[in-house]
């Protein structure tokens, strides 16, 4: 198997995960990490046995195919930017990025020059979200009704060393988590045509109780509560909430409607969980996970098809189409909230292939 050469930009937290779950793919070969903080760089290539470079290093090594850009939020489009100028394709970690217009930038940049964009989140690619994906494909909850979709906690001050970006422009709950519900949801229900949208700032600073900075206060400048509707284009109707002021709740985090039963989705923000089913007239069953990629944190498997799908030259399912559709619902949520009407959502997205098709032994690319 021919091996694609990665680098990293971006070594915070999220990055540990990533290069511990590359691991698990024999295609990605992690050639370099890269920080503005070359000691960040360098402690985190010292745990994982990979080499750091500087910034300008990283996007010059003709070894590098795919730069893995694990930067903030609003660093994302740029950084991508620089990945394509250099003539590299770039998977980025959610969201693709912080604002439409600046998404729809890279995604055409990209396209110019034959080169692919990817973006997480990949977690709809997990074994009970594959599972899920079946039963819809399969018919077996009938004509797809709607749907509820809820993340809601304190907020992320409680556990996060660095939290303040989450607060910034940029931040709030909706491109903090709406991107795990909103693929998930796209991924079972296809493209959105339309969306309406609320949101509130009730508090206008934060104290953090991590431990790292316990007591520092922090500005609020985005909406941290926000709900609406999505409508798809197929007509089902679902409900979402996002929210970093909630202090707990019942609801499960998805669950699909349709004429003949109903699902539950496990949280779209892991790759597991239980898959359940209610059809019409019977009771709840719990669904057996039949997919692989559900027994721990995969986060690097969009990484990993993007990287075989450069090889076998096909589509690839963590792709810049879908990240830039979601890019659109998120922003249309606050677009909404300010008009007061209903948005239209324009961008084109196919519902990605199921993992399965790309399978050998049960497993991508083996």
């Amino acid at each position: 198997m021919r091996k694609v050469g990665i680098g990293i930009v971006g070594l915070g937290n999220i990055s540990a995960a990533y290069l511990k779950a590359a691991q698990s793919f024999p295609v990605l070969d992690i050639k370099a990490v890269a920080d503005l903080n070359p000691a960040a760089a360098a402690a985190r290539a010292a745990e994982f046995g990979v080499k750091a470079v500087s910034m300008d290093e990283i996007f010059a090594d003709p070894e590098i195919e795919i730069i893995l850009n694990l930067t903030i939020p609003k660093a994302h489009v740029e950084v991508g930017l620089r990945a394509i100028a250099a003539g590299k394709h770039v998977y980025s970690e959610k969201p693709l990025g912080v604002v439409f217009a600046e998404g729809k930038k890279l995604v055409e940049a990209a396209k110019a020059k034959n080169l692919r964009v990817g973006s997480a989140p990949d977690t709809f690619l997990g074994g009970s979200h594959q599972t899920a994906r079946r039963i819809v494909d399969e018919g077996q909850l009938g004509q797809a009704v709607g749907g509820t979709a809820y993340f809601m906690c304190p907020g992320h001050e409680r556990w996060h060393p660095n939290p303040a970006f989450y607060y910034e422009a940029g931040g709030g709950p909706m491109l903090d988590m709406g991107p795990y519900y909103i693929t998930d949801l796209v991924n079972l229900l296809g493209p959105v045509a339309k969306v309406s949208g609320f949101g509130t700032m009730l508090r206008d600073t934060r104290t953090i109780t991590a431990k790292e900075r316990n007591g520092e206060v922090i500005p609020v400048h985005v909406a941290t509560h926000v709900s609406g509707t999505l409508v798809f284009a197929n007509g089902a109707v679902v409900q979402i909430s996002m929210s970093f002021d909630v202090a707990g709740h019942k609801h499960v985090p998805l669950e699909i409607y349709g004429t003949d039963a109903t699902l539950v989705v496990p949280d779209p923000n892991n790759f597991g969980g239980q898959v359940e089913i209610f059809k019409k007239g019977g009771e709840w069953t719990n669904v057996d996970t039949d997919q692989p990629y559900a027994d721990g944190n995969y986060r690097s498997i969009g990484l990993a098809d993007m990287a075989h799908a450069i090889v076998e030259n096909r589509p690839h399912r963590c792709n810049g189409d879908l990240a830039l559709h979601v890019l659109e619902v998120m922003e249309a949520f606050e677009t909404s909230a300010r008009s007061g009407q209903a948005v239209e959502i324009t961008t084109p997205v196919t519902r990605p292939a199921p993992l399965g098709t790309s399978l050998v032994d049960g497993k991508l690319g083996r």
